[in-house]
């Protein structure tokens, strides 16, 4: 899978095809909104039931990200987790998974909306608000420059609706990286205010840039 290379906030970063994030110069390797344990969730709230495979799928996708870029650190920006019983939940098999991943590396889980409490003992990492390093990672985007998640930004490209990042002056909003997960579409309001102009960086078998907001529009 093809990667874009860019630069945001004077920092060069590449946005993966799979919608993991990798800053080269740290060797960071970035995600959101694993969701991991979603269908064990729905169940339990008595929504549909979905296959459940999901938690693996993304395992397994993120396992292919590290092998390959193979970073020091592993950052997920909140949401890690449907909710905290899901955490909880998870089976032996996907917490070995985890705890092997983060074997010789550091792992950090931000707090997102849907994971507020504890860790479960049983995975590897520390939870944090958030980190502010030279850039800010947190969960939801606030005062920028700063990188999250949080929205699922997803872009309607040659007759399909893919996962994309988002890149503004201030904000960077990453893909949702965790199967079955549903997304926004870039120019919905919410969005919009975000980033007005800037990038979506559409997840295919590559990465692809798209310009997008006010200037586009107006050339049009």
């Amino acid at each position: 899978m093809t990667a874009y290379d860019f630069t945001f906030a004077g920092q060069d970063l590449q946005a993966r095809a799979s919608g993991a994030l990798f800053w080269p110069e740290r060797r960071w390797l970035i995600v959101a909104d694993l969701h991991l344990g979603k269908s064990e969730r729905m169940a339990r709230r008595g929504g549909a039931l979905l296959p459940p495979y999901e938690t693996q799928a993304t395992l397994d996708r993120l396992g292919a990200e590290i092998a390959l870029t193979e970073p020091t650190t592993v950052i997920s920006l909140g949401d890690g987790f449907d909710d905290d019983a899901a955490g909880m939940a998870l089976p032996d098999t996907i917490c070995h998974a985890l705890q092997a991943m983060a074997q010789g590396r550091d792992w950090i889980w931000i707090s997102g909306n849907h994971d507020p409490g504890a860790l479960n003992p049983r995975l590897p990492g520390r939870v944090l608000a958030e980190l502010s390093d030279t850039l800010t990672f947190r969960h939801e985007a606030g005062c920028g420059p700063d990188l999250s998640g949080h929205f699922h930004p997803c872009l309607r490209l040659a007759g399909q609706r893919l996962r994309c990042f988002l890149k503004g002056s201030d904000h960077l909003i990453l893909p949702a990286f965790g199967s079955y997960t549903g997304g926004l579409a870039v120019d919905d309001p919410v969005l919009r205010r975000l980033v007005p102009q800037g990038l979506a960086i559409a997840c295919a078998h590559r990465a692809i840039p798209v310009p997008i907001g006010t200037a586009t529009r107006k050339r049009a």
